[in-house]
């Protein structure tokens, strides 16, 4: 039987959509792992110990290195495949997550910690290979769907909490490996490896480097997606130490302040299609300053602190989709590496806020002092914005 053009377009589909929902779901897991300390951080506090300065200190580990390697992640996957670096990125992860329930010191808890850390990788390897498939008028919806995948922040918080209570520490990180396989060995079997250009060199990848666009929306991403990271490490600590919430009740509001964010990302994308999107991302930091300043003054109201982290989440999820309905425009063909670079901007806007903030913490007795940081980060990258993109009508824009 001939195979038709309608076969090959029916075919070309297939592999597009089968990639798209896979590279969300293993990044779903993989955020999983990136993300197990927050929810369980009261009991491994008990467990080993620690002050506020330690908790946060061990919270902010795996950010580090998931934000830094993401850059020579997305450069390895726009060269030999994402879905090569994705499977061998999950064997890795199983690695940490077999060693966390089992070391003894917290020195070899935050080691362990910064090696499960390269979980948070996933998500330059997951845009990077589920936005190939799809023409450019269709790539803001992928990437707004992939990103999703940030889920899994809201997932952990939602089932670890559970998990340990109810079958033990040790259980928890079982079930991430066991989820890990499952989702691994699905991958492997069901997605196609993407188009690659295995001659590019790391300095044509590393050119987006030289964008100015590339540093501005690292900016702008170190910021909204920080937030992201930020707030859903910190709100089980904030709920647990200020307003006495059970482990359990205080990762149930981080997962809704996670699946606030991830679930208005799309939505972002798709109002950057129809507005021009610096005007849009002008206003979204103007949103996060103010609530920001709400829960800079609500730390003894836990109505006004609840509706600031809500309202805050949902800024950043509509700034994350705006910031990243730009990245296919800044490099076109180093998709992997422009957001390499941005995901590691942002990624860092998760790892110094909770450092910060616990030491700010330690030395004044208040978290007030922190939130005016990020409020002063929003005024910073409000004023980039107008200087560069508005006032300066970047070419990005257009």
């Amino acid at each position: 039987m001939e195979t038709t053009q309608q076969d090959v377009a029916h075919g070309s589909r297939l592999n597009a959509y089968t990639a798209l929902i896979l590279a969300t779901l293993a990044m779903i897991v993989c955020f999983m792992s990136w993300s197990n300390f927050a929810p369980l951080a009261a009991q491994v506090g008990t467990m080993f110990h620690l002050s506020v300065a330690s908790r946060t200190l061990l919270l902010a580990t795996p950010v580090l290195l998931g934000s830094i390697a993401r850059i020579p992640v997305g450069i390895l996957s726009d060269k030999y495949g994402g879905k090569k670096v994705y499977i061998i990125l999950m064997i890795f992860i199983l690695i940490p997550l077999f060693m966390i329930p089992r070391v003894h010191s917290f020195g070899m808890l935050l080691f362990a910690a910064l090696l499960v850390g390269m979980a948070g990788t996933s998500f330059a390897v997951g845009v990077s290979y589920a936005s190939v498939w799809f023409p450019k008028e269709q790539q803001g919806l992928a990437l707004g769907i992939v990103s999703m995948g940030n889920m899994g922040n809201a997932v952990a918080a939602l089932t670890l909490p559970y998990i340990s209570k109810s079958h033990g520490f040790t259980a928890v990180y079982n079930f991430l490996m066991i989820l890990t396989v499952v989702i691994g060995v699905i991958f492997a079997i069901f997605c196609k490896e993407m188009s690659t250009n295995p001659n590019k060199t790391m300095g044509e990848a590393l050119s987006v480097a030289k964008e100015s666009s590339t540093w501005y929306l690292s900016l702008f991403y170190f910021l909204t997606f920080g937030l992201f990271v930020a707030f859903t490490n910190l709100t089980p600590l904030f709920l647990t130490g200020m307003f006495n919430y059970s482990q359990v009740t205080a990762g149930l509001y981080a997962a809704l302040f996670a699946g606030v964010c991830t679930i208005i990302r799309p939505v972002g994308g798709f109002m950057a299609d129809k507005m021009r999107p610096m005007m849009l991302l002008q206003w979204v930091f103007v949103a996060i300053i103010a609530f920001a300043i709400l829960i800079m003054v609500s730390f003894k109201s836990q109505p006004l602190f609840i509706a600031g982290i809500v309202l805050v989440g949902l800024a950043a999820g509509v700034g994350n989709g705006v910031v990243f309905k730009m990245v296919p425009y800044v490099s076109q063909g180093n998709t992997g590496a422009v957001t390499g670079f941005v995901g590691a901007m942002g990624g860092l806007g998760g790892f110094f806020p909770p450092l910060v903030i616990g030491w700010i913490k330690e030395w004044t007795g208040s978290y007030e002092l922190g939130i005016g940081l990020l409020v002063l980060t929003g005024v910073i990258c409000l004023f980039a914005l107008w200087h560069h993109f508005i006032r300066g009508d970047a070419r990005i824009v257009k």
